[in-house]
């Protein structure tokens, strides 16, 4: 039986879904940024899961009753990829420009879109994609870009593009907010000594402790589960093409949360990505790319 939240977003377009739930995270990260200097980044990461996990448990009450092995492996696997993705995303931004550590964090699902495309015109909107997403790294106009904190991206990268890949099966496996219930609670025990090491006491400070909650709901508790049901309607390819439009809310939240600066340079990036995105979400549509509301997602 679905949940009264997961049939109305399945009501709506999975693109419409992608775009909000790529706004929460974006800006969630933004703020996210503003609570470092309390509890640092493994903190923040720690705190950010863990309030995720309580929430979604006491929601949906999941059960590994009458799960097979391949089952648990899988979203306890999902529920690893998940919390390492934050953490180490979170360690980056710490040394980079929101903007730049999205870009390169980006790919991950670029490489997905790579592996998922079949079609010619497809490669014409990733290799856009891409070409935008290395002019806004390379030259984008940011200071204070760091090879520990690129380091930190692209490992954030690999465990997107692996989250990707695993979001679809666990959500068909145990429903999308089950799985990240799941997920969240076996990925707090992977940032648990970050946190303690990093956060020390500010974890228990109720202003740290009020923000990382916030930061919660806005990068974990909408967009992921926004993404799960998009991912029940879109193959994993197409999906990976839409998160083309990432680097750009990153960076629109970059400016209006962190006051970050809009340079020529990132500006042109900015279009170039957006228009690969509009590409393939307005000619990139097929009878096989949507999958019937009732359906069940590949396994």
């Amino acid at each position: 039986m679905r949940r009264p939240g997961t049939a109305a977003a399945d009501r709506l377009r999975p693109e419409a879904l992608l775009v909000a739930s790529m706004s929460s995270v974006q800006f969630g990260s933004a703020f996210a940024d503003t609570v470092f200097h309390r509890a640092g980044p493994g903190g923040v990461a720690f705190l950010r899961v863990l309030f995720t996990a309580l929430v979604l448990l006491a929601l949906t009450r999941p059960t590994l009753r009458h799960r097979t092995r391949r089952q648990i492996t899988t979203v306890l696997a999902y529920g690893l990829f998940l919390a390492a993705m934050n953490w180490s995303f979170y360690e980056a931004l710490s040394r980079l420009p929101l903007g730049v550590a999205v870009t390169i964090e980006f790919t991950g699902p670029l490489a997905v879109a790579f592996a998922g495309s079949r079609r010619w015109l497809d490669a014409l909107w990733v290799t856009l994609a891409a070409g935008g997403v290395v002019l806004l790294a390379a030259g984008g106009g940011h200071a204070g870009v760091h090879l520990v904190g690129v380091l930190l991206a692209l490992v954030a990268a690999t465990c997107w593009a692996a989250y990707i890949l695993l979001a679809k099966r666990v959500g068909a496996d145990f429903g999308a907010l089950e799985a990240l219930a799941i997920g969240c609670g076996a990925g707090t025990v992977l940032v648990l000594p970050a946190g303690i090491v990093e956060g020390g006491r500010s974890l228990l400070h109720p202003v740290v402790l009020a923000s990382c909650l916030g930061v919660a709901v806005l990068s974990s508790l909408i967009p992921y589960s926004l993404e799960l049901v998009a991912l029940r309607r879109l193959s994993t390819g197409v999906f990976g093409l839409l998160m083309s439009l990432e680097p750009a809310v990153a960076a629109v939240a970059g400016v209006i949360v962190l006051g970050q600066p809009l340079t020529l340079v990132l500006a042109v990036a900015l279009v170039m990505v957006v228009a690969a995105s509009v590409g393939i979400t307005l000619v990139g549509r097929s009878p096989t790319m949507a999958v019937d509301d009732e359906a069940q997602p590949e396994a």
